[in-house]
């Protein structure tokens, strides 16, 4: 009875049994109903089968006996529908449009033609027709055969996923944009997926649209109650008086020029004066602009007027200035031109009270408006030449040669102020080297020449040329020159980089010194006397000044031998010397000479200066108890042995 199926007439009733209430399937937990697997069943009998999950009794559900009725047999194939079939009679049409240029034409640029796409689902075949239109004078109908056609040199051909709304495609080299199409074509694209864009409207032919307008009825508009012949009787002789400036400082070399604009009342017209001043250097050209009637925007006509060959007449310009264009602080633009308007006259400023109710008339001042010139400004010195030679190719365009001031050359020629200097370095090379500077008053030029030192290793001889050179610091277009002040002793001269300290100088110096004591300090010219004086000392010290020499036996004799074999050997070369050098002692001519001409003429010859040389000299020289030399025992003693 257990393992029989569950099926109708295999059941059996239990006599026995007196109860059949169900279990509940419910239960509560937290106040809230949850569902409970029965544990007992009808009757509160117990369930000796295994309780089945909710997945396991959906495997149950879903499963397919083949065991108990056998292999579930397959539905039938649909019959083949092949795709011409299928797609019989199924079109795509799309609207589209393409421009053709017109060449050699003075009515028309371009021509809007309008065309239907026709897409053949059934073997993505495309024909292009052009629909006929009335009177066009162009050939209409298949502009291109039904066909698949090629959408690039890979061997693809275009398809209806490539057309949409607002698409160009380009069929033969020929581009057309695609504006539109039927409900069909959209139900379809929408099946498939595609999301059809908006569709578009198809552009005006200018050529038909003036066709059109040309064969549309006329219409005349009423002409106005204005008369041009009242405006000539009431407005003539009247004119509106500007006063203005052009700002043209945003050019390179732009100016506030001032003009004067003249508004015609009488017909609406303008002109643009210039006004000149003394020596303003400009043309006499008294009329800026002539008088005609002026357009706010001479270019503004329509893109479609041909300016090559037709100039703008009335129909084209839109607008033109009139008296309402032109006020007080305003900025006027004339053929690219800027006029700003700051004053008017008299008889404009009651026009504009009378007919505008305007009372405000400030003035605008223009002269604050003024942009400086630029100045120019001069380069570094490049150290090629002079400094004035190249500041004269910044000041023209032909350099002219600088101008010298010929007065003082001429007073101070052949002047010229020596100094001795050394080099004030860091390189230890450089310590010791002695130069002498040369200043020339005539010109204000320096020279620099370096002794030569045997074994120095250094080459000596003209360490500058003559060259004007500027102080340290100083700018190209202001430059500050080294003058006479500049050099004392001790003062620091700095030549193209190289400092020198200035430790002696000649007596040439102090001497023009003390002749132009005004413009130098006084120090500097007790510092240089008192280092002249310094330098004679040390000179006489080492040429043969006053010593006290311990002599011994018979070197006086010797000392005064050799002196008087130097005065021979002048004697034997030159006996005309010894007579020069006796007369050029003997200045006034009285025959004689001293002791002090004798020490001064041994000094020339740099010959030994000491007194007791002197004495014995002259005691051998003469027997004058004075002391006096005449020219015989003179030339005697020089020539004697």
């Amino acid at each position: 009875m257990e393992g029989l199926p569950y099926l109708p007439g295999n059941s059996f009733r239990d006599p026995t049994k007196t109860k059949f209430h169900l279990t509940h399937s419910l239960d509560y937990k937290n106040g809230y109903a949850v569902p409970k697997r029965p544990e007992t069943g009808v009757g509160g009998e117990a369930i000796i089968f295994n309780q089945l999950s909710e997945q396991e009794l959906d495997e149950l559900a879903n499963f397919n006996p083949t065991l108990t009725y056998g292999q579930a047999k397959q539905a039938a194939p649909t019959d083949f529908v092949p795709g011409y079939v299928g797609w019989d009679k199924k079109v795509l049409r799309f609207n589209a449009y393409f421009k053709q240029t017109v060449h050699e034409s003075q009515n028309e640029y371009f021509r809007v033609r309008p065309v239907d796409i026709f897409y053949y689902l059934e073997d993505d075949s495309i024909a292009v027709v052009e629909p006929h239109v009335e009177n066009c004078g162009m050939p209409q109908g298949k502009l291109i055969k039904r066909q698949r056609l090629p959408k690039n040199d890979q061997g693809d051909n275009w398809h209806w996923k490539d057309l949409n709304n607002g698409v160009n495609v380009t069929f033969y080299g020929k581009v057309f944009h695609i504006i539109n199409c039927d409900k069909f074509t959209t139900d379809f694209l929408e099946s498939e997926g595609i999301t059809v864009n908006e569709s578009e409207g198809i552009p005006t032919d200018p050529y038909v649209q003036k066709r059109t307008d040309a064969a549309a009825l006329r219409t005349y508009n009423t002409p106005s109650s204005f008369d041009k012949l009242k405006q000539f009787l009431e407005m003539d002789r009247k004119v509106l008086r500007f006063f203005c400036v052009w700002d043209d400082r945003d050019a390179m070399f732009g100016e506030m020029r001032p003009f004067i604009i003249h508004y015609f009342l009488v017909d609406d017209t303008l002109e643009v004066r210039e006004v000149h001043k003394a020596n303003d250097g400009r043309d006499p050209f008294p009329v800026l602009i002539g008088r005609h009637k002026l357009p706010k925007n001479r270019y503004s006509a329509d893109s479609s007027f041909p300016a090559v060959v037709m100039e703008l007449s009335d129909q084209e310009i839109k607008e033109y200035f009139t008296p309402k264009d032109f006020m007080i602080g305003k900025t006027v633009t004339v053929y690219g031109r800027r006029f700003l308007v700051y004053d008017c006259d008299n008889f404009t400023k009651a026009y504009y009270y009378q007919n505008f109710g305007i009372t405000d008339f400030d003035t605008v001042d223009v002269n604050t408006k003024l942009k400086d010139l630029a100045k120019m400004e001069i380069p570094p010195y490049n150290h090629f030449g002079s400094l004035e030679d190249s500041l004269q190719s910044c000041l023209s365009l032909v350099p002219q040669p600088p101008k010298k001031d010929f007065i003082k050359m001429l007073e101070n020629d052949h002047k010229v102020l020596r100094f001795e200097a050394i080099m004030d370095s860091v390189r230890p090379e450089d310590k010791g080297r002695r130069f002498i500077i040369s200043y020339r008053l005539a010109d204000e030029m320096m020279t620099i020449y370096e002794p030569q030192v045997r074994n120095s290793g250094i080459i000596g001889g003209k360490f500058l040329e003559r060259t004007r050179v500027a102080k340290p610091n100083s700018t190209p277009d202001k430059p500050v020159f080294y003058g006479p002040q500049d050099f004392y002793i001790g003062a620091m001269v700095e030549v193209f980089k190289h400092r020198f300290v200035i430790t002696n100088a000649d007596a040439y110096v102090l001497k023009y010194m003390e002749e132009h004591s005004d413009q130098f300090p006084s120090t500097t010219i007790k510092s240089m006397q008192s280092r002249l004086q310094e330098a004679e000392m040390e000179a006489e010290l080492i040429k043969g000044a006053p010593m006290k020499v311990k002599r011994g036996d018979g070197d006086l004799e010797n000392l005064v031998k050799q002196v008087r074999a130097q005065l021979k050997k002048i004697a034997i070369t030159d006996k005309t010397r010894v007579d020069v050098m006796f007369l050029r002692y003997d200045s006034d001519r009285t025959g004689f000479i001293d002791s002090k001409n004798m020490k001064d003429l041994c000094h020339r010859l740099q010959l030994p200066v000491d007194d007791d040389v002197i004495n014995a000299l002259i005691s051998q020289c003469t027997t004058d108890p004075e002391g006096r030399i005449s020219l015989e025992d003179f030339r005697k003693f020089v020539e004697g042995s």
